[in-house]
């Protein structure tokens, strides 16, 4: 049976509105296009958009009623299903806000500038191993997909975790006000949305907002590799952290790394965790991913959950899509594997991405293929920063460069001659030439900023593909 997440009486209480009918919501949507049966449909105003034009779709869907500006006109046997309310953004931040109250869950919040939804949906994976655990969906991680991640937490969850994201100095302060996390978790500092700060220590400093909003008593969980870890640990202290638990391979580190090994799909850990040795799998490769884990790891003990489960279900692990998704394409002439990093990039995760493509097919001496696009929001410096990626590219003996967008033309002609594939000014032109390159055996990765749409690539590569579905390369 649907748990109900919201009666018409608690959820006019909560925003202050006032229900005519009554009814019982089991979800809460604010888009009318996904909105299901027994959701409360949030018709929210934005600059291009109105909610309340979608209002009947959603009721027509068999949304249970739908949160409506008091003006609205209501249309003939709507009234009993809305509810009336003077603001439905300020609304949709009350129904979070009186859900975070009424819960007992403890709560984890995390943000960085890199990995916040992958380390945020293996936190999800290990906690939910051994009790309920809620987890905001996809990257829901601003303004409105924190207080609709927080509106939809079941009353029975026992852990609740959060995605909090910024690109400008004083977001996060509101949200994890909203969140009252009882563990704040920033995963790492890197030069990512450098067009809107003046140095990294602005970033380190934006991010460390997310412990104004801590519980009495709170945890904060920091990389204790990164540079700025003192700062960031001051900043906790300074707003009220009672502890702060450093992941890394930092020999001060609580949570440490002891050894591990990176195979083609998978990375094996061995890891300290304030004393406690355990060895575990990760169901995707990556030496990021071992220090991924380590914050995971972190945040369990942090809640107080169970580490040797936490640790079985970092073996479950897979890449989401656009995240390092993997695929054996069945093409014509023969397979080649092709990884997915289309959603996003930064400095700190291409470099990522191009060390775990080093790794993959070595004992295939299969030829390994990058697919770049161009990462946005690095300011005026980004053509130089783009091209500080060929050492990277040649370190890691990279075969072939593909290059899309004005910044990584800065890459291509930094690259060694033998190594450059093709470049174009967008992904559309670079797809064809990327799919006529491509060769039975090959590991191809795709990555790019997710203004770069670089899935076009991906799409132009899987049409490569036989008719029949294809299996994962880790399933």
């Amino acid at each position: 049976m649907t748990e109900a997440l919201w009666t018409s009486e608690e959820a006019a209480k909560a925003t202050g509105g006032t229900a005519a009918g009554s009814w019982t919501a089991s979800g809460v949507s604010i888009d009318s296009r996904t909105c299901g049966t027994g959701d409360l449909f949030i018709a929210l105003v934005g600059e291009n958009n109105d909610g309340h034009a979608y209002v009947g779709d959603a009721l027509g869907k068999g949304a249970a009623a739908a949160m409506v500006l008091d003006g609205y006109e209501a249309k003939p046997g709507e009234e009993d299903r809305l509810l009336r309310v003077a603001d439905t953004m300020a609304g949709l931040n009350a129904l979070g806000r009186a859900s975070r109250e009424r819960s007992s869950a403890r709560i984890i919040a995390v943000t960085g500038s890199v990995g916040k939804t992958s380390t945020k949906e293996a936190l999800r994976l290990a906690l939910s191993k051994f009790k309920p655990t809620h987890a905001s969906e996809a990257s829901y991680n601003n303004q409105w997909g924190v207080p609709l991640s927080l509106a939809r937490m079941p009353r029975s969850a026992a852990f609740g975790v959060f995605e909090l994201g910024m690109n400008h100095p004083g977001e996060l302060d509101p949200l994890t006000r909203l969140v009252r996390p009882h563990v704040a978790m920033i995963t790492t500092i890197a030069g990512v949305h450098t067009a809107f700060f003046q140095s990294l220590e602005e970033i380190a400093d934006a991010k460390a907002e997310i412990f104004m909003g801590l519980e009495p008593g709170g945890i904060a969980v920091l990389n204790r590799d990164n540079e700025f870890f003192d700062r960031l640990a001051a900043k906790a202290k300074a707003c009220g952290a009672a502890e702060i638990i450093g992941f890394g391979e930092d020999s001060h580190a609580d949570v440490r790394v002891v050894k591990f090994h990176l195979h083609d799909e998978c990375s094996c850990v061995t890891a300290d965790i304030r004393g406690q040795i355990v060895t575990y799998k990760i169901g995707i490769a990556g030496r990021h991913w071992v220090i991924n884990s380590l914050g995971v790891m972190a945040g369990v003990a942090a809640l107080g959950g169970d580490l040797g489960l936490a640790g079985l279900a970092l073996g479950d692990l897979s890449p989401l899509k656009g995240r390092g998704q993997r695929h054996r394409i069945h093409a014509r002439d023969g397979e080649f594997v092709l990884i997915d990093e289309s959603y996003n990039a930064s400095p700190v995760a291409m470099r990522a991405a191009i060390a775990t493509l080093a790794n993959v097919g070595k004992a295939e001496k299969a030829r390994r293929i990058a697919v770049l696009g161009d990462m946005l929001e690095l300011g005026p410096q980004a053509p130089e920063i783009h091209a500080g990626l060929a050492k990277d590219l040649v370190e890691a003996k990279i075969d072939l460069v593909f290059c899309a967008g004005p910044n990584m033309a800065a890459l291509y002609e930094a690259l060694p001659a033998r190594t450059r594939g093709a470049a174009a000014e967008t992904s559309l032109d670079l797809a064809p030439k990327v799919a006529r390159a491509v060769r039975p055996g090959d590991v191809v990765m795709v990555k790019g900023s997710l203004g770069s749409r670089m899935a076009r690539v991906v799409d132009a590569l899987m049409d490569l593909g036989e008719r029949a579905p294809n299996r994962a390369a880790n399933g």
